[in-house]
Parts: C-alpha cells; sequence; structure tokens
C-alpha cells in the first residue's frame, strides 16, 4: 500500500510483464476470461466494443467466436500490444473510460467491460458513454473486482477501519512484473453502490454471477483448486438497454 495517485498510466510501465502475467494465470485465465464468454453466450455476427481491451485477450477469443470487435484502452503501450495481437486491421482506438469514446450512437449490440470500472471513482460519465454507443437492446458484460473480496482483504491487513465495506474508498498498491513496477490506483463500492450506478444510467440488471472457476483449471492449478473449488475473486454482472 502506498499513499497518493500515480501519475501517467501504470499500464504503460508493465504492460509486456502483465500482460505475460494474465495471458494463462487461475484468475484471469481460467475464472475471468471463461466467464466474461460464457455470459457473452452465442456471438457470431454480433457488433461487440471490448472497454479497456488492453493487450486483447479478450477482444482476440470474442473475434474467434464469430464477433465484430472494436476496442480501445488509455495505455499507449497496451493498445500497442494488441495491435501485434490482433494485426494492423483490427480497431483499435487509444480512448479513456469515463470521457467521450469514439463512436456513434447505437453502434454496439454488446460492450464487455473487463475489470477496467474499478479504476474509476465516479461511474456516471463512463456508464453514460457506454449507455449511449449501445444499441437499443445491446448489453454491458462487466467484471469488477468483488466488492467483499476487498473489503476481505483490508480487513485481513487491519485496514477495516480506513476501508469500511459501505464507504466508496481509494487506494494506490505497487504492482510489480519483474523488473517492471509503477503505483495503481483503485476504487472500491459496495454491492448497493454498483446496482444504483447502473440502474441510475438506465440500466437493467439481468444477471449477477459468481461463477466457478473454467473446468480446466483442475488440471492447471490442481493444488490451488483441491484448496479452494470456489473463491471470492470477481463479481459479474449482465446488464441491458430497453
Amino acid at each position: 500500500m502506498t499513499t497518493g495517485s500515480p501519475r501517467g498510466n501504470p499500464y504503460d510501465v508493465f504492460a509486456e510483464g502483465y500482460t505475460a502475467e494474465n495471458e494463462a494465470n487461475l484468475v484471469n485465465g481460467y475464472y475471468q476470461r471463461p466467464a466474461m464468454l460464457a455470459l457473452a453466450g452465442d456471438v457470431s455476427g454480433r457488433r461487440i466494443l471490448d472497454a479497456g481491451c488492453g493487450s486483447g485477450p479478450l477482444f482476440a477469443a470474442l473475434r474467434d467466436r464469430g464477433a465484430v470487435m472494436s476496442g480501445f484502452d488509455a495505455s499507449a503501450g497496451m493498445v500497442q500490444l494488441a495491435r501485434q495481437r490482433l494485426g494492423d486491421d483490427a480497431d483499435l482506438r487509444l480512448a479513456e473510460l469515463g470521457g467521450p469514446l469514439p463512436y456513434a450512437d447505437d453502434t454496439f449490440d454488446d460492450v464487455v467491460a473487463a475489470l477496467v470500472l474499478h479504476y474509476l471513482e465516479d461511474w456516471g460519465p463512463a456508464l453514460a458513454e457506454l449507455r449511449r454507443v449501445l444499441k437499443p437492446g445491446g448489453r454491458l458484460i462487466v467484471a469488477v473486482e468483488h466488492p467483499f473480496a476487498v473489503h476481505l482483504m483490508h480487513r485481513e491487513a487491519g485496514r477495516e477501519t480506513e476501508y469500511g465495506y459501505f464507504d466508496t474508498t481509494n487506494w494506490v498498491e505497487e504492482w510489480a512484473f519483474g523488473d517492471q513496477r509503477a503505483p495503481v490506483s483503485m476504487w472500491h463500492r459496495p454491492l448497493h453502490a454498483m446496482s444504483d450506478a447502473f440502474t441510475a444510467a438506465g440500466f437493467r440488471i439481468t444477471t449477477i454471477s459468481e461463477p466457478e472457476p473454467d473446468p480446466a483449471a483442475r488440471e492447471a492449478f490442481p493444488d490451488d483448486i483441491a484448496a479452494r473449488s470456489r473463491f471470492l475473486c470477481f463479481l459479474f454482472f449482465v446488464l441491458q438497454t430497453d
């Protein structure tokens, strides 16, 4: 834990290290991405925006399933890695979630936003923009850090008086990947604050999911899965526009 806010985009500092770790680890490769793909279902022919696409693993998986993909990220380093993965013809943009997005109204059938909202203090502008670019009846599929898992982390570290579950609070951690390290600022908010933000932005919550890891995790991570076949990590939502 550190104090203050990081300057610049930390993902530009550790883009390569983060990407290497993210590809096939338990919580991303065998939990978050499989859950997002399962919630998306049959995406053949659907136009999908990957909000906070990073180096493009979810973008690639959805494209492989027949989706027509676009994506953006605030990190130039991550967009560069995504372009290397996806090819020069991939529709990738450099843009900030929470600011104006470079897409027309009613463009996408779905938006996927995996582990990106927790970097924002105020979800309102970001959700308003995502709703704007969605077609009527479109879906926003979201993965966030499970708020009770974050609360447990603070409680186990003896910080529960500073970081109460029912408060919206900011903390900064230093992330390190090999010799690449930078401070990362994140925001915790309780479940009711999340649902309030979604409904205030005009979304209807159709699914809340706390899934199991992908079955393949049992072979890839036998010790981890034997110790805890289910665990609190991320929380998933499917939201729909009217």
